[in-house]
């Protein structure tokens, strides 16, 4: 049996409880080593055989699995690996095999990173929506999802796998329709110990990774959501009448 596990952001306390009992169960681990915290590996057995997958190709990787589809086997990726994890091919390789398999979400890095800045995405008259995406580079996005043309909702954005093109993020967040001072921040390895923060704006985005030296392992974060002005919810408004609640009037 194999099971994709999310690792979470990286914290090793992030993953979720039935991830951790895997792990600990697990006879082969094959772990996402670039991304991965290696703390985790600590909660397998002592005779668990471990593989690092970024030193392999996906052949590879299917041919572990397969050779040991009589035992418990972990796929053990970075946060939720429903979020840029190439977990669809290796599972189509499973089904092709006949090997059984099951997927156990994760935390996943722009919850880490929101959590990190104090953040909500979804503020009451502020947005709504959040638009979870990339920059096109060696891996192209397809046209109509072009940073660009998303940027045109104005939405809450959290752009992953970008770090190292922050001046290529930040001429299609300007082109798009982001003001230079709509909000935005960088989040260096969310949860890790070694996490850091940069608060900036879209239009101080490129200089501001620059200066902190960030290529790689972070989250960028755009929005409104991240100043100060909100809506109160309704949910607890007193006067909003819900389901277990009666309201005092109307609420504005």
């Amino acid at each position: 049996m194999v099971h994709f596990v999310g690792a979470g952001p990286g914290a090793p306390d992030l993953i979720t409880l039935r991830g951790a009992e895997l792990l600990r169960q697990a006879d082969v681990v094959i772990y996402a080593g670039s991304l991965v915290n290696p703390a985790l590996l600590e909660m397998a057995r002592e005779d668990c055989r471990v593989y690092n997958s970024a030193e392999m190709t996906l052949e590879q990787v299917v041919a572990v699995m397969d050779e040991n589809r009589s035992g418990e086997v972990v796929r053990l990726h970075t946060g939720d690996p429903c979020l840029y994890g190439a977990i669809r091919e290796q599972m189509d390789e499973l089904d092709r095999l006949g090997i059984p398999w099951d997927d156990t979400p994760g935390v996943s890095s722009f919850c880490g990173a929101a959590a990190a800045l104090g953040a909500e995405y979804t503020l009451p008259g502020v947005s709504q929506t959040v638009i979870i995406t990339r920059m096109a580079g060696r891996t192209g996005v397809p046209e109509p999802e072009s940073l660009e043309l998303l940027a045109r909702h104005g939405a809450s954005m959290a752009v992953f796998l970008s770090a190292g093109m922050l001046d290529k993020v930040q001429e299609s967040l300007l082109q798009g329709g982001y003001a230079p001072d709509t909000p935005a921040a960088i989040v260096y390895k969310a949860t890790w110990p070694d996490e850091r923060i940069m608060r900036c704006t879209v239009g101080t985005l490129a200089q501001s990774g620059q200066e902190a030296g960030i290529r790689k392992t972070a989250m960028i974060l755009v929005g409104g959501f991240l100043s100060g002005g909100y809506e109160r919810s309704k949910l607890y408004d007193p006067a909003f009448t819900t389901e277990f609640r009666e309201g005092t009037g109307s609420c504005g």
